[in-house]
């Protein structure tokens, strides 16, 4: 059987599963996705353990980075938070019913494309949908097999008609039929670049509700008072935290740390930030990485290099190999980021910054002592203290986006009288 063929046939046995899921009471159903939740984040938890287990092979990332990143990714996505988030945006439970004056449904179906190799990522896209009570197909990331295989395995122990409201593909992205297929879901939700959200939304019918997220980028930001004393080493450690955490590879990744002052306060930064990224190195190394990526590094490091040669007011530090790096240089303008922890700290005045803001794609921005309403002109849908930026909590509207109304359809019905 072709893979569009199976797509299709999965989306047909998941549109009959979802009556069974829609029979369920969404009290009900939500409770069993708390369990679920609560059982991943909780300290030693076997379905991290076996994360930890599995991930480091297909990903890369070592099992030290494995294993912090989830349990710090986790802790906020647990069922409290989860409860909340349904009475924060569909303002209870009895909005999910369709005999409510005014509701929310979820669609038949709901495509999730998944992307990268961060396994936080997955949770939320499958758990979102599922609280609509919406069956999910999930097509799998290139590099992370792992997450959604077992998150599934876990909803069906706890509530089996969870377990059949999911679908899993594996194939192709450059299969036309086989996204074709995934297209007909009444909902598509994708991660990518830019070029492959595009091609998607393409073949996506507009009366279909589509969710791209395409490439964003984040930076952190620091205040001219977190360039000295305590407040420095507090505001270094957090940036390292942010930066090493998966390996630089996500969206809530810092590329480059605006530092509002002068070059002095700059280098002060790049010096402990430099520091924090040592520490981090012994206690969670990073992953292997291919050998494209660490021409890039090579090649930016030797870029510096001959910038500082000419006279520019460029410093680099760098840690054994390519393990980490960082470039200290005035001015805000973004420069390639080679990723797998390599970051620029830039020294800027805060009208550069502003006219950043205003142009750039900002998914993410970690801040301290920012000067008061220079973030509000930015894109930035995250902003966080440092160090927090990798994790975010379960209602977190990435891109503008709401969590669960963006996947849902709103419904009123209004009185004869």
């Amino acid at each position: 059987m072709s893979a569009g063929a199976e797509v299709a046939g999965a989306l047909a046995r998941l549109r009959e599963a979802g009556a069974e899921l829609r029979a369920r009471a969404p009290a009900q159903v939500h409770a069993a996705l708390a369990d679920v939740l609560d059982a991943w984040r909780a300290p030693g938890s076997p379905w991290q353990a076996e994360l930890v287990e599995r991930l480091p092979a297909c990903t890369g990332f070592s099992p030290e980075t494995v294993r912090r990143g989830l349990a710090l990714g986790l802790a906020p996505l647990g069922g409290e938070a989860l409860h909340a988030l349904v009475r924060s945006e569909l303002g209870g439970t009895e909005a999910l019913d369709p005999r409510a004056a005014a509701s929310w449904q979820g669609f038949a179906t709901t495509a999730v494309v998944l992307a990268g190799a961060i396994p936080l990522p997955t949770v939320t896209a499958m758990i979102a949908p599922l609280v609509l009570r919406s069956p999910v197909l999930v097509k799998l990331p290139a590099h992370d097999p792992v997450t959604a295989p077992l998150l599934a395995r876990a909803l069906a122990e706890r509530m089996p008609e969870l377990g059949a409201c999911i679908a899993i593909a594996d194939f192709r992205r450059d299969d036309p039929a086989a996204l074709d297929a995934l297209c007909r879901a009444e909902c598509v939700v994708a991660t990518g670049s830019d070029a492959a959200i595009a091609a998607l939304a393409a073949r996506v019918a507009p009366a279909r509700r589509f969710v791209g997220h395409g490439h964003r980028v984040s930076l952190a930001v620091i205040g001219e008072a977190a360039t000295r004393g305590a407040a420095l080493l507090r505001a270094a450690r957090g940036v390292a935290l942010d930066t090493a955490l998966w390996d630089q590879l996500g969206c809530l990744s810092p590329i480059a740390v605006f530092v509002l002052g002068d070059l002095r306060a700059a280098e002060r930064f790049a010096e402990a930030l430099a520091g924090a990224l040592t520490a981090l190195e012994h206690r969670m190394p990073r992953g292997r990485i291919e050998p494209a990526a660490a021409a890039a590094i090579t090649r930016e490091r030797a870029e510096a290099e001959l910038r500082a040669a000419a006279g520019e007011p460029v410093a680099l530090r760098t840690g054994s190999g390519t393990a980490w790096t960082v470039v200290c240089e005035a001015g805000a303008r973004l420069r390639p980021a080679p990723l797998h922890r390599f970051v620029r700290v830039q020294a800027v005045t805060p009208p550069e910054l502003g006219g950043v803001l205003r142009g750039a794609p900002l998914a993410g921005l970690a801040t301290c002592a920012v000067p008061h309403g220079l973030l509000l002109d930015g894109e930035a849908s995250r902003r966080c203290a440092p160090g927090r930026l990798q994790t975010p909590p379960l209602a977190w509207p990435r891109g503008g986006l709401g969590v669960l109304t963006s996947l849902a359809r709103r419904a009123t019905i209004e009185s004869d009288a």
